[in-house]
């Protein structure tokens, strides 16, 4: 493998990956406050995806990965990881992660791995958007906005991430106005990693959790930001295609094409700069909007 230099925050997200090793089919997780109520999504799902790789033969790779949400995680504890090694066959091996906080299952995953063979192939085109060259980064909220927002928020909206993201399309999430349920946003890793797939892989779960589930908040002028807006990741789905770089730009393409009974649900294509799609994802997630008091 490549030796590498790495950004701090990146070198962070490797070692939140990483996890510690207890026994065989058991491992140790860090959880992150990166300024949100409760454990990031994409925490425990990339976490979880990174369990289930160190107990399967290397040449076999994830390629979809589906889990449920159980009960909100405690960013203030580690995560404890079971894997059951479901089944090994003859091409496919299936792993069923539980992910354990203060002796309650929070979140269960199930992963597929298939040994990379050759086969028919088509998909859908890349939808012709700027490239991120051409687009700015996000604008930093004014002080003004700052101070109105509760010192958690506040953390989360300035944080400084190992992603970087550019809106095709940008919307001011603290003062949303209605459009329609679709989104295009390139992301990358701030810095080069190696070219381990399965870090590649991991890293992609965890970043596959921003901007998914915002996407059905759109046609109702709500966000994630609002007082009185309470959302939170149900499931997640994510399905491997070809193999990518995070550290190279990747655009997510998503739309939403429903919302009920406090429920979105939306849907991701992920590309990568040469028009390849790569992943795909699927999440439906609560949105609750309580009542002005």
């Amino acid at each position: 493998m490549e030796s590498v230099m790495t950004a701090p925050v990146v070198e962070e997200l490797i070692d939140l990956l990483r996890l510690e090793r207890l026994e065989d089919n058991y491992f140790r997780g860090a959880s992150r406050d990166i300024g949100t109520k409760y454990v990031f999504g994409g925490q425990v799902l990339g976490q979880a995806l990174s369990a289930a790789q160190q107990t399967t033969d290397p040449k076999r790779v994830a390629h979809s990965a589906h889990g449920y949400f159980l009960r909100a995680g405690d960013v203030e504890h580690p995560i404890l990881y079971q894997v059951d090694r479901t089944r090994d066959g003859g091409s496919f091996s299936v792993r069923r992660i539980t992910a354990v906080q203060h002796g309650q299952p929070i979140f269960v995953l199930a992963v597929s791995f298939h040994e990379p063979e050759p086969g028919a192939e088509h998909q859908i085109s890349m939808p012709e958007v700027p490239a991120p060259e051409d687009l700015s980064p996000p604008e930093p909220p004014s002080e003004r906005t700052l101070a109105a927002l509760a010192p958690k928020m506040r953390r989360w909206v300035m944080r400084q991430g190992p992603f970087e993201f550019r809106h095709v399309y940008p919307r001011d999430e603290l003062q949303p106005s209605k459009r329609p349920p679709y989104q295009q946003v390139w992301f990358r890793l701030v810095d080069r990693i190696g070219d381990d797939q399965a870090q590649h892989r991991a890293m992609l779960a965890y970043a596959s959790d921003f901007h998914l589930i915002g996407t059905a908040t759109f046609p109702h002028a709500i966000s994630y930001y609002q007082p009185g807006v309470v959302m939170a990741s149900l499931d997640h789905a994510l399905w491997f295609h070809r193999d990518f770089r995070v550290d190279d730009w990747l655009l997510y393409s998503c739309d939403s094409p429903t919302a009920q009974g406090a429920r979105g649900l939306s849907r991701g294509l992920i590309y990568d700069r040469r028009g390849r799609l790569v992943a795909s994802s699927a999440q439906e997630g609560l949105m609750r909007v309580k009542p002005a008091e």
